[in-house]
């Protein structure tokens, strides 16, 4: 299988796993979002520590921050991940899912613009049109709403900038999420040292709490190993073409299974998103079968000049 396919099939599986998440954290909107981050965060860790344990590499992670550059973008990594967990959170927890799909949305997206603005990619005129769609998308929820779906701006352009960094990371994937989360550990247990100084903290959970907690290491680390894999090996206009399969279901999580609410307004601001979806897959499913194609017309010229100059040289 080839490097790229199976970066695909990563990307596939986090987004499965992201897809539904809302479903597991729905069990523990009575905690504190921020809890729920500092447990997430130090859970995450220890399965983190534990994969790289088994596979021998922790003194690896001595190279993750081995030059400044490399310790300042793992920092940003950190940053980036963390607020898109705090928020992601956050709107579970307010009944708010439909509005964070929307971000997970309009992530491919803004992943083209970001392509455009880091890597000198150009925009074709269906991409430019997209973009459009998703940006009048947003200015309708805004006018319709009365306030811009903030929440899936900040959503969208985090793990935008987070799968951004990533790309500039010569560490693995494994030994990378594995320092994002150690750095943001002493911010967690600060968060979990003051709760229980007012009197709350592992206190105050039940069992069933206790092992929710626990399990988000594994629930966590999982998709994030996986799109650290993906990120390294496919473009990034790929890698936004396999997320929506993330909002899609958490979409439906929040209109079927939570009853959120999904009036007019979001009607048209979905069906603008959704327009500019298949805008860009169209585009982008055209441009990779024409690369193909290109790529499968210079490998048969090559074979038949090999197969020409064999000849000529078999010749007395």
């Amino acid at each position: 299988m080839r490097e790229a396919t199976k970066g695909i099939w990563a990307m596939v599986a986090a987004c499965l796993i992201w897809g539904i998440a809302p479903i597991y954290y729905k069990l523990l909107v009575h905690l504190p979002p921020l809890d729920v981050v500092a447990h997430r965060t130090l859970w995450s860790l220890v399965t983190f520590l534990v994969v790289l344990g088994l596979q021998g590499r922790l003194g690896q992670l001595r190279d993750a921050v081995r030059t400044r550059r490399e310790a300042a973008v793992i920092g940003f990594a950190a940053m980036m991940i963390s607020i898109n967990w705090i928020f992601f959170i956050y709107s579970v927890s307010i009944g708010r899912v439909t509005e964070a799909s929307l971000g997970y949305y309009l992530y491919p997206l803004v992943a083209v613009l970001i392509g455009m603005v880091a890597f000198g990619e150009r925009l074709s005129w269906a991409q430019g049109m997209a973009v459009a769609l998703a940006v009048l998308a947003v200015f309708v929820l805004t006018i319709g709403l009365g306030a811009a779906p903030w929440i899936a701006l900040i959503l969208s352009t985090s793990f935008g900038l987070y799968g951004l960094v990533k790309k500039r990371l010569s560490v693995g994937p494994v030994v990378s999420v594995t320092a994002e989360v150690l750095l943001l550990t002493p911010i967690a247990l600060m968060i979990l040292g003051v709760d229980t100084w007012r009197g709350g903290g592992l206190h105050d959970l039940s069992a069933r709490d206790l092992g929710l907690l626990v399990f988000s290491g594994g629930l966590t680390a999982t998709p994030l190993i996986l799109f650290s894999y993906a990120t390294k090996r496919v473009k990034m206009a790929t890698v936004g073409l396999a997320q929506y399969l993330n909002p899609t279901l958490q979409f439906l999580c929040a209109v079927v299974l939570f009853g959120e609410p999904f009036g007019m307004w979001h009607a048209v601001a979905f069906g603008l998103i959704w327009s500019a979806i298949g805008i860009y897959s169209a585009s982008a499913l055209a441009q990779d079968r024409a690369t193909r194609s290109a790529s499968s017309r210079e490998g048969t010229s090559a074979q038949s000049v090999t197969k020409s100059l064999s000849e000529a040289s078999a010749k007395p």
